[in-house]
């Protein structure tokens, strides 16, 4: 039996859950997200508690049931939270500024990189080194942060770039010149 899958999902209060068949739609105050389940993976709900169970012990139903249990439940903390990526930059002369729904980025390019606000991600810069990407969506807000940190990512040396925030870079010696003969 999957550890995770086995665990029940509180509902909290405000949020909404919908289950037709195979749709599993959750709505509170954040918004709405919705995601369709294999047919493997069935989801019940009684009261405030979501059930995810799997039909039988094959192997596509036993992996399905952790990753089943694991989306359910980041929706519901994505409609009642929401979710958040921190990222920091580093280098001279690189910094970030909030222009409209843009996020202009001057990261060492002879051009600065422009990212846009979407209907499901937002973008801030609370310091000229620091990005927060937020949103209801898990999987969304994690790739688009990726986005962001693929223009520049952090390189070994000097250790400039955009990383995440926490992560540890491990850092490389330079060249070691030969001796003087």
């Amino acid at each position: 039996m999957s550890r995770i899958g086995k665990k029940f999902i509180p509902v909290p209060a405000g949020v909404n859950v919908t289950i037709d068949g195979s749709m599993v739609t959750v709505k509170g105050p954040k918004g709405t997200l919705s995601k369709e389940i294999k047919s493997e993976i069935t989801v019940r709900q009684e009261g405030d508690i979501i059930y995810v169970e799997r039909g039988n012990d094959e192997k596509i139903s036993r992996s399905l049931h952790g990753l089943s249990r694991t989306l359910v439940a980041n929706m519901v903390e994505g409609v009642t939270n929401g979710f958040i990526k921190e990222l920091e930059i580093s280098g001279v002369g690189y910094r970030c500024a909030k222009e409209g729904s843009k996020l202009n980025l001057t990261v060492g390019y002879s051009h600065p990189t422009f990212f846009e606000d979407t209907d499901d991600i937002k973008l801030e810069a609370p310091t000229p080194n620091k990005i927060i990407v937020s949103g209801i969506d898990k999987q969304k807000v994690g790739q688009f942060a990726s986005e962001v940190r693929g223009i520049r990512p952090i390189e070994p040396y000097k250790g400039k770039g955009i990383k995440y925030a926490g992560e540890h870079v491990i850092r490389k010696e330079g060249k070691a010149g030969k001796g003087k003969k």
